[in-house]
């Protein structure tokens, strides 16, 4: 023991000494000037530096109690020790210097405290050769508890920042939770495991396949999402007919492979002035697989009502290229097979063709009594596809990295639309003596690339240049479908049409270090971005949306005009077809400063041009402190802004929806349309909003992490769609524009300003259970609540005919559509090969808003969903795991007669957990 603290005063004096001092005694070691190939990933810096020795050969003293709570950055290739430990401790106030032949001391700064560190408080990493002494370790071995708290790129410039030590909410998940959560999709993973975001489900027309989320109650495209810190693309399909996302277009994260992903990680704080528009409710920044690790896994699966068949194959392996180059490829391809969550059609299907109704007695067809009813296909759609991912980097020379990373999907994606009567005015008996019901298939193809140049210019000094480009087609086809005006030459398979988004971003970003004497240098980062963004609409075959005038000779709806255009969904006429794009540029500046020890601030500004509305400047300001260890206090302040997406702008369609209980076609009318506009549309405006939160840091192990944070976003300007407008005026409106197929419209407007608040609590335990292995214990909720503040008035040409432009439906989508509490309790428990993982979560009640009485309001009431996953190892690199998302096969409230569409929509579609019950699961993965 005595030997132990004499050679620990002897390395604390050396790391507490005269930085000159030891400079001026140090002699060249050819040590430190040899080459090594050092492969280091990020970690805490304290096993970082032990790396650094075991893979060099040289001792490395240094302060654990100063380098406990930072960690390092990557570090690879062929280098110097010196270089490499350069690398390593760089952004942080650190020197090092020669100690003696092969050792190394780190030199703290002179304006560090050091009357509270112990001379135990010192460590010796050193390379562990045959006959050398054993690594000496004076305090407890804790680095398997910090490196479970990873490194966080989203939301701050730094390089050594923590969740725990960041100063907004940051959720992250690795591969891990990824894995063990038993869900296959990205936009599921985060709805399971984060409590602020809920999941829609639903869409009717061509939204059904869109997956779209919500972020503290806000909307899908209020929420940036990115890729390796770079923004990912939209979807070109917009959002319509659907619940409470109704009118989006957001970036589709099912076209990026789970099992691709290193890790997640979730800002839940407004930060337009950080990273651009759309960033209102926060940012998800997805980061790819990096290294040289190989898994392959293979999942079958299928729903406890029948349906729902899942087959999905994933492989994922790296390799490493050169001196600290690397390239990584993932491929995923899966199976969905439908699922039938629909009540048989309760309506008439012969009796109002005339022939057998009498007037008088009212008799029935016979053919009533025994007609298959069983014609509703509701429930969730087929779909199956493939996904992509790559992310490469090459060492050009020692200062300079490049890079290219990316996503490739293909989707196709069908189901079965509301079923249309054998005698209503949208069918044709010669060709559907039966009825039918719209089949509609998407077809999606989508990519997105991005390539760059970073390094270091000095220790100080960091640089990345970049370009990415991307690309969503997406093409619409229908078949068992009409055109009921051509009559019985309608064909009965068309292509509806086709959108398109683009879009091409280049950065340009600069962080650098001042040291201004404060307690760590000034981080100072700016950067500027330029981005182009295009839309097109391809027109569909003719027959989807001509009127063919047809009027049939006999039957009940003799001398009726047939409805016209595709039903389901409208072919895009070639008045809608086109081609629109903008370009924006925008600069930020970013300060980050430990101004004393235990305080921070952050200060983000942001100016940005747009072509087509103008500019616009956000800024944010963060605050944290920690007065005592363990313990610390955070808040921002933030503006921001989300531009109007140019699906927004100009998508316009036409399709047949469910309105009142009744089969009408209405369409989408851009803003700047002459129908819309006679309507009281205007230009539509960028959304502004305020941001405010406060929250407190408890960590009073390594082990125990609680934060709990609270919010308010007031949003102004509000992009809306309005409710579906009907009445004489509309239909007249229409007709002088030539729309003479619809029986109402809707388009986008700035009609509204919003007001959330809530609270987010998330505490994580790490249990070590001894003989009974290890556990990690979560629990975590959200309330949130979002209120109306102000509702613009009705246009007059709108209020003359008693119509309401956002009503009872709009403004209950968004306060009464999502949870107003969401709790997730979670247990992970390993013993060696065994695994288990219980998940039970708690939503609050949600309603569906009838749009004209309260009586008709829709509830789902609070329900708990319990997800249980069992795996086991079978032997190294081989492991087998069952599970059950939803396990007692739950279901929401079924719907009212009178809101079920004749028994299509069973249940209610609001439902954050879905219509189809429980999924059960097997899983084989590979490790290689």
């Amino acid at each position: 023991m005595r030997i132990r603290h004499a050679l620990a005063r002897v390395a604390l004096t050396a790391c507490l000494g005269s930085p000159v001092d030891l400079m001026a005694a140090s002699k060249t070691d050819a040590a430190l000037s040899q080459r090594h190939k050092f492969d280091i990933a990020p970690q805490p810096l304290s096993s970082a530096l032990r790396q650094l020795s075991a893979q060099s050969g040289v001792r490395i003293l240094f302060p654990y109690d100063e380098v406990v709570a930072i960690r390092s950055r990557r570090v690879q290739g062929w280098l110097s020790t010196d270089d490499a430990l350069d690398r390593l401790l760089a952004g942080t106030a650190f020197k090092h210097s020669e100690a003696g032949v092969g050792v190394v001391a780190l030199i703290i700064p002179a304006n560090r405290s050091t009357t509270r560190r112990s001379p135990l408080a010192v460590q010796l990493a050193q390379v562990g050769v045959a006959g050398a002494a054993a690594p000496v370790s004076m305090t407890p071995g804790t680095e398997a508890e910090e490196a479970s708290t990873p490194i966080i790129v989203t939301g701050t410039r730094q390089t050594t920042r923590t969740v725990a030590e960041s100063l907004a909410p940051i959720d992250v998940l690795s591969a891990r939770d990824l894995e063990a959560s038993g869900k296959q999709s990205v936009r599921d993973l985060l709805g399971t495991l984060v409590p602020s975001i809920n999941v829609s489900n639903s869409g009717a027309g061509a939204s059904f396949a869109v997956k779209t989320l919500s972020l503290r109650g806000l909307a899908g495209d209020q929420l940036l999402v990115l890729v390796n810190g770079k923004r990912r693309h939209n979807t070109a399909t917009l959002f319509i007919n659907g619940t409470t996302q109704n009118g989006q277009s957001p970036p589709d994260l099912d076209l990026i492979p789970s099992s691709s992903i290193e890790r997640i990680e979730v800002l839940r704080d407004g930060a337009s002035a950080q990273y651009g528009s759309d960033a209102i409710a926060g940012v998800v920044n997805i980061l790819l697989k990096d290294d040289a690790s190989g898994t392959a896994a293979f999942l079958s699966g299928a729903t406890a009502d029948g349906g729902g068949e899942q087959g999905r194959f994933q492989i994922s392996k790296g390799f490493r290229i050169g001196d600290g180059g690397h390239v990584h490829f993932t491929l995923d391809a899966y199976l969905q097979g439908r699922t039938y969550r629909s009540a048989p059609n309760p309506g008439l299907f012969y009796a109002r063709m005339g022939q057998l109704y009498s007037s008088t007695t009212g008799a029935l067809d016979p053919r009533e009594a025994t007609v298959d009813r069983n014609v509703n296909k509701g429930g969730q759609p087929q779909v199956s596809g493939v996904n992509f991912a790559y992310d490469l980097s090459l060492p050009v020379n020692d200062m300079v990295e490049f890079y290219l990373f990316g996503t490739a999907s293909r989707r196709h994606s069908d189901a079965w639309l509301t079923y249309r009567f054998p005698d209503a005015p949208n069918n044709i008996p010669e060709l559907f003596p039966n009825g039918y019901s719209p089949h509609l298939h998407i077809y999606d193809e989508d990519f997105q690339a991005a390539a760059g140049l970073r390094g270091d210019l000095s220790d100080t000094f960091h640089y990345d240049l970049s370009s990415s480009f991307a690309r969503d087609w997406v093409k619409y086809r229908e078949n068992s479908v009409l055109n009921a005006s051509l009559g019985p030459a309608s064909p009965t398979d068309m292509h509806i049409g086709s959108v398109t988004s683009k879009e091409w971003t280049t950065n340009l970003d600069i962080r650098k270090m001042v040291d201004l004497g404060l307690a760590e240098p000034l981080l100072a980062a700016l950067g500027a971005e330029y981005r182009w963004n295009g839309y097109a609409i391809g027109a569909g075959d003719p027959e989807s949306y001509v009127d063919g005038g047809y009027r049939s000779t006999g039957g009940a709806n003799a001398g009726v005009l047939r409805t016209s255009g595709s039903q389901g969904v409208t072919g895009f006429p070639l008045s809608s077809a086109g081609k629109w794009n903008r370009h924006s540029w925008s600069a930020y500046l970013n300060l980050e400063q430990q101004v004393a020890e235990g305080v921070e601030v952050a200060l983000a500004g942001r100016h940005e041009d747009y072509s087509d509305f103008g500019t616009t400047d956000t800024g944010k300001a963060s605050l944290r402190i920690e007065p005592v260890r363990g313990l610390a206090l955070r808040g921002t302040a933030s503006t921001g802004f989300r531009a109007p997406t140019l699906q927004q702008q100009h998508y316009s369609s036409a399709s047949t929806i469910n309105v009142g209980g009744v089969l009408l076609p209405v369409s989408a009318l851009p803003v700047d349309s002459p129908a819309a506009v006679a309507l009281g549309a205007t230009p539509l405006k960028p959304e502004k909003s305020r941001n405010l939160s406060a929250g407190i840091v408890l960590t009073p192990t390594t082990r125990l992490n609680i934060t709990v944070d609270a919010y308010q976003i007031r949003i102004r300007d509000r992009i809306l769609l309005s409710e579906t407008l009907q009445g004489p005026l509309v239909r007249n409106v229409l007709a002088a524009a030539g729309i003479t197929s619809s029986a109402g419209g809707f388009y986008f407007s700035n009609a509204a300003d919003t007001r959330t608040r809530g609270l987010d609590v998330v505490s994580t335990w790490r249990a070590d259970l001894s003989d009974l292995g290890h556990a990690v214990f979560s629990l975590s909720a959200n309330f949130n609540k979002t209120v109306f503040t102000h509702v613009d008035a009705v246009p007059p040409v709108l209020a003359s005919s008693d119509l309401t432009l956002i009503g009872r439906s709009k403004r209950g989508d968004f306060t009464k559509g999502t949870p107003r509490e969401k709790f997730i309790a979670n247990i992970l428990w390993t013993k060696g090969p065994a695994s288990l993982n219980l998940r039970a979560t708690r939503y609050g009640k949600v309603t569906m808003v009838h749009p004209t009485t309260s009586s008709l309001d829709a509830e789902i009431d609070p329900k708990i969903i319990v997800d249980l996953e069992a795996g086991m190892e079978l032997r190294k690199g081989i492991r087998l795991t069952a599970g059950a998302n939803n396990l007692f096969n739950s279901y929401p409230d079924k719907l009212l007669p009178i809101l079920q569409g004749n028994g299509f929509s069973l249940y209610n579609q609001y439902s954050p957990y879905g219509v189809s019950g429980g999924f059960y699961y097997g899983r084989l993965n590979f490790e290689f």
